[in-house]
């Protein structure tokens, strides 16, 4: 029978999200497409740093180790180099012992196409227009961000908790759908408070992360709240009284978050620098810029925000 990925969390990783390529990046921008394949065949034996999601990926890997007979998580690499120049990228993935070995070398081309063809639950890029093209194919998707929290060479990422992968989201336009943002930037907060009041018994439309949310959600059932490997945080710019319609949408969902902040408006880095999330997600650059400075971030250019 032909391999499939039944019961696994499929994320698909751009090679610039996985390591630091910037300055091979540059050398493509500046010089072009010879130049750079000069550049990364003369060093294909030269273990490229980690990237702003290596950290990530390595507790998404680390989730294989639980059990011997099953495998939870599938990464999947998705690289714009050609196999040729791709071979520096593959040479670093052993190096650091990534257990990946499923990858699409587009040559040039985009990399969006092969999302759904994979099935992914997360796709995570730096490019944005190939991240945007996947969120419009209903999966999960964000551009990542270099982080202003790490220097250069060091790893970027939480890693103060051992073995515990910590993922933290947004709500309006991330977990759920914008409805309730529209009405916000329609109308103002006090129509959007009374709105949501109103719906306080309304659960809300999934939005694009839900999937990726619920495919933790799975992974976390086998465990008690007290001794899960994941742990998942909602930070939203919600207060009391819109933070009922939230609770009562993941209680209809079936969802466990392990922590919800509603912060009414204040700055999210420093709350995510305390949960300690690997990585944060959220629609608004204004809060992807916050949170960057503590915790790598991706930007999901998806709803009202970004149109």
């Amino acid at each position: 029978m032909p391999e499939s990925f039944d019961g696994k969390m499929v994320v698909a990783i751009s090679s610039r999200a996985l390591f630091d390529l910037e300055e091979s990046n540059r050398v493509f921008e500046s010089e072009g497409i010879e130049a750079y394949y000069r550049y990364q065949r003369s060093r294909e034996d030269q273990v490229l740093a980690p990237g702003i999601a290596f950290t990530l990926v390595k507790k998404l890997l680390a989730l294989n180790s639980l059990d011997p007979h099953r495998d939870r998580v599938e990464v999947i690499l998705l690289s714009r180099n050609t196999a040729d120049t791709g071979l520096r990228i593959m040479n670093s993935i052993e190096h650091y012992g990534l257990a990946i070995s499923r990858a699409a070398f587009t040559g040039g081309e985009k990399t969006y196409p092969y999302v759904p063809a994979f099935d992914a639950h997360l796709f995570l890029s730096a490019n944005p227009q190939d991240v945007r093209k996947a969120l419009e194919a209903g999966h999960a998707a964000a551009t990542i961000i270099p982080t202003g929290a790490v220097a250069p060479g060091e790893r970027p990422g939480n890693e103060s908790v051992p073995g515990e992968l910590r993922i933290a989201f947004d709500g309006d336009a991330v977990l759920f759908s914008d409805e309730a943002e529209r009405i916000y930037k329609a109308g103002g907060l006090d129509a959007f408070t009374a709105s949501e009041v109103d719906a306080a018994h309304q659960p809300l439309s999934g939005g694009p992360f839900k999937k990726f949310l619920a495919a933790l959600h799975r992974i976390q059932s086998e465990y008690p709240p007290d001794h899960s490997v994941i742990r998942t945080a909602l930070v939203t710019a919600r207060s009391a009284p819109a933070h009922e319609r939230v609770v009562r949408t993941l209680r209809a969902w079936n969802i466990r978050i392990d922590e919800a902040l509603f912060l009414g408006g204040l700055d999210k880095g420093p709350f995510l620098k305390a949960f300690g999330a690997d990585i944060y997600f959220d629609d608004q650059s204004r809060h992807v810029e916050s949170a960057r400075q503590h915790v790598a971030a991706g930007h999901v250019p998806y709803g009202v925000a970004n149109e």
